[in-house]
């Protein structure tokens, strides 16, 4: 069979490379490229549409892919689920916001869709769904992102029957990086927990592969999700 084409989501940040220096350009991580090939995709990069893209921008996007990456970033905008921002909440990204919200909504249960951290909390907020903007006010440490940069080590624990546990088999030891969690997910289920009790992964119930985890499985060698995204496509 054809090798699947997987769309990643992606953001405009200033970048800078031999002569060139802050020069805008379109990003996303070479960790998500190199374990979608590895799981036998091609991966294409989607860049934010304008924050006027329609459900027929989307549509021309989503009937082009057999499967769909909502890649991790900055804070989703709070106003997106009516709260004041936090005092620690990070700039908005506002195009990069609308795109992955309508494609978020587009894509649910059409096509297999995994949202790794930013895009768990894309998932939740899209089906209408509300975010806890900073955990540590609640958990009193920063195990989810100790430090800039620095990934938190947190265990998962999958809900019994979940499609998280038949893909991990039980509990997995995970890389977090976020100051954020989903609060409320309507129309998701809860499909794992972190040793902290944090909602870690959320799943679309009867769908063959919608899945959010909060975690960053393209910053370990641990391939199983992306074959899993893959495997689902065929």
């Amino acid at each position: 069979m054809a090798r699947p084409v997987i769309g990643v989501t992606s953001f405009v940040e200033s970048a800078s490379w031999g002569a060139w220096r802050d020069v805008r350009a379109v990003l996303v991580a070479e960790a998500y490229v190199a374990h979608l090939l590895q799981a036998g995709a091609i991966p294409v990069m989607l860049p934010p549409m304008p924050e006027g893209a329609t459900p027929d921008d989307a549509e021309a996007v989503l009937t082009r892919l057999d499967g769909l990456v909502l890649a991790g970033g900055v804070d989703v905008e709070s106003t997106r689920y009516g709260q004041p921002p936090h005092r620690l909440a990070q700039q908005p990204r506002r195009e990069r916001d609308s795109t992955e919200l309508l494609l978020a909504t587009m894509a649910r249960d059409r096509l297999p869709v995994l949202g790794i951290c930013r895009g768990m909390q894309v998932m939740a907020v899209a089906a209408g769904g509300e975010l806890e903007q900073h955990l540590p006010d609640r958990l009193g440490h920063l195990g989810h992102a100790p430090a800039p940069a620095t990934y938190g080590l947190r265990t998962v624990i999958p809900e019994h029957g979940s499609l998280l546990e038949s893909i991990t088999g039980g509990e997995v030891e995970v890389k977090c990086y976020h100051h954020q969690g989903v609060a409320t997910y309507p129309t998701y289920t809860a499909a794992g927990v972190s040793d902290d009790g944090v909602l870690e992964a959320i799943e679309s119930p009867g769908s063959r592969f919608h899945l959010g985890v909060q975690w960053h499985p393209e910053k370990t060698q641990d391939n199983r999700l992306f074959r899993a995204l893959v495997a689902a496509t065929r």
